[in-house]
Formats: structure tokens, sequence, C-alpha cells
């Protein structure tokens, strides 16, 4: 039997299989409101047999979107345009829905990618962005404003307020976005925060204000709801954040409740030298896994089923995310089904769809035809 499709418990959310579909932005956003776009991405995304999709990266705040064109939940708007989403998915997949929560921080106010990606002025549409420090994400950009006491308590009420909109919506599960150079991380990074006061200098200081963010977060969640952290596992620098204060971090959050890690790496700095290969964060998802205990996400190159399968037999994390390759093939996991001899959650419109010869990838199903 394929344990990639063995059901999962996520606290109280029962998942069909260990696929996850990973949080991936789309920049086509409308002032922060889901469009028609959300509604045929995340909607073929729902059909595709995986046991969670996550929805992208959604800024807590207009200031902490990446982009001018980045979901957002910070306001009625952006709520009421999510609903519109989520009801049209919903009524056609039961899919598990979760969101990703997270504050751009300095790498907000960027181009979308395929117009280059690089710092847009208040002048060309963009905003000023803020961070720990004044430091730039790379040479010869403006400086960021440093977060003050007032600042850093709206950023984390703008955490508390998106995550009840998010409760509102009947998601179910949250992640809060601490990877991947955004403000989060660029609190926990050395590279990034540079501060001399309470909130910067050694690692319990650069751990303090996540921590807050996650434990006011917790604090508004019910606890049915499973409530985690995607983290970069190492800055892929030396001297920067690394797999062992990955550790001492993760061992907070279970302390505060949190129900489940997903591993990342990178992000924090274009200095960062990346080992890029088949699964090569798994090792990290590993790490804390057995170090921490808590319910394990890993994600990265993972891409091919065999290799999802033995991530997941081999116990080096619970859960495996997918991300490019469901944005090329959004039937990833019936593909994975036929080959690991395992069946998929499947809209009857599509049951004739299977392989003449392959296993019975959608369940016990029988199509009549006049």
């Amino acid at each position: 039997m394929s344990q990639l499709f063995s059901a999962y418990e996520l606290g109280a959310l029962a998942l069909r299989n260990r696929i996850v579909i990973a949080p991936m932005c789309q920049y086509s956003a409308d002032n922060g409101c889901a469009t028609d776009w959300h509604t045929i991405h995340l909607g073929q995304l729902a059909l595709s047999g995986a046991g969670l999709l996550i929805i992208e990266a959604t800024g807590v705040e207009s200031i902490g979107r990446i982009t001018p064109g980045c979901l957002g939940l910070y306001d009625d708007a952006t709520e009421r345009a999510l609903a519109g989403v989520l009801a049209s998915v919903r009524r056609y997949s039961s899919m598990p829905i979760a969101i990703q929560l997270g504050h751009a921080g300095r790498k907000g106010s960027s181009e979308v990618p395929w117009r280059g990606g690089m710092l847009m002025p208040p002048d060309k549409g963009g905003w000023q962005p803020v961070a720990p420090s004044a430091l730039p994400q790379l040479p010869g950009e403006s400086p960021p404003t440093p977060l003050d006491e007032a600042g850093l308590e709206r950023v984390k009420q703008a955490f508390v307020d998106a995550a009840r909109r998010a409760v509102r919506l009947k998601l179910d599960a949250i992640e809060l976005h601490g990877a991947h150079g955004y403000l989060l991380h660029e609190f926990l990074s050395p590279i990034s925060n540079q501060r001399a006061d309470a909130w910067g200098g050694t690692r319990d200081k650069r751990m303090r204000f996540p921590l807050e963010v996650f434990a006011a977060v917790r604090a508004v969640v019910p606890a049915g709801v499973p409530l985690g952290m995607r983290l970069s596992a190492t800055d892929w620098i030396d001297g920067g954040w690394d797999v062992e204060d990955c550790v001492a971090l993760g061992q907070r959050l279970r302390e505060a409740g949190a129900s489940f890690l997903h591993i990342s790496s990178g992000g924090i700095s274009p200095q960062q030298k990346i080992p890029l290969g088949p699964g090569y964060q798994v090792h990290l998802a590993e790490r804390l896994k057995q170090a921490v205990g808590l319910p394990t996400i890993a994600v990265g190159l993972i891409t091919e089923p065999e290799q999802a399968e033995a991530v997941i037999a081999e116990g080096r994390a619970d859960l495996v995310a997918v991300a490019r390759s469901v944005l090329f093939n959004p039937h990833w996991p019936w593909a994975a089904a036929a080959k690991l001899g395992a069946s998929v959650q499947a809209p009857p419109q599509y049951w004739r769809s299977a392989p003449r010869g392959a296993n019975q990838v959608f369940g016990d199903v029988k199509i009549g035809m006049r």
C-alpha cells in the first residue's frame, strides 16, 4: 500500500493523503482582492486529488504584499473577494483549503516577476517597505524603514485580524510565513536583523517578534483549526540563520501550540549558496521532525511520485508539498496514484479519463454509458 496515499490527521483536520499543494504566488489580485484568475487557479488545484491545498502568500496589510498584484486579507473588500472564490471552489470540491498569511517586509513593493521583480519606488506604484533594520535586500536599493514599537504592534495586530478573517472564511488551516526572506524571517536572521534593542542581537531576541505574532494569532484561532509556520531552516550563508537555530524556534513554536512546520530554506540574501538538486531540502525537514516532534511538511524539488513516496515511507517527513510540478500538471496526484497503485478523489465528470489498463485511480466507481 502506498504511504503517500495513506490518510493523515493534522490535528483535528483529516487529510485523505499526504500530498500538500504548496502556496504559490500568482501576482493576479486587484488591490489585494482575489479575481477570476484565483477561481480558475484554485478551482483546478482543488480538483487535483491532493490532501490539502494552501492558498498563496496573502498579505496581512497592504504594504505587506510582495507586489501590487499580490493577494491580501486585510479589509472587508479583500475578505469578500476571497469569500466569493472559495464559494465557487467549494461547490465542486471538498478538499481542505488552508491559507498562508504573511508580510513581505523589505521584499515588498516589488514588480511582478514577469516584469523583472525589482523594487518599485512609490512614484512608480510602489510603497515604502518596512523591516527590522534599514538594510536593503539588494545592493543599490533604497533601504526599508525599521519598524518602531508602534509599527511592530500594528503588524502583529494585522496578523491577528487576518487570522480572524481566515476563520470567518472557514479556511481549514492557517500557515504563517516565516521563510524566504519575508518579514518574520527577516527578524530571525542576523543577516537582516541588526537591531540593538529587545528585538535583535541574540537568537532569543531575534525570535521574539515571530513568536509573539504566532502566540497572538494562536489566541484567536480556534483549537480545531491547525496553525503552523513555514520556515527557512537555513539561510545558506555562513553566519546566517541555520538548521539548529530553526530547531530552537521549532521547539518554542511547539510549546506555543503550533500544529505543524513547513520546512523550506533560503531567500534572505542574493549571497546564498543553495545546493539545488532533487529533494535538496528534505534533510532539513527530517531534522526538524526528529528534533521538534511536530507534524512536518517537506518541500523543494520533490517532483516524482516515487521520490515523494520514499520521503513518507522512510519517515523523513509526514507530508510532502509540491509546487511548480503541480502548476505544470494540475493532475499530478492522479498520475502519482496511477504509478503507485493508489486512488484519489476526483469529480465524476472526469472519471472516464483514467488510462486503459491503469489501476482504479478514481476509486470504486462505475460509469454507465448510453
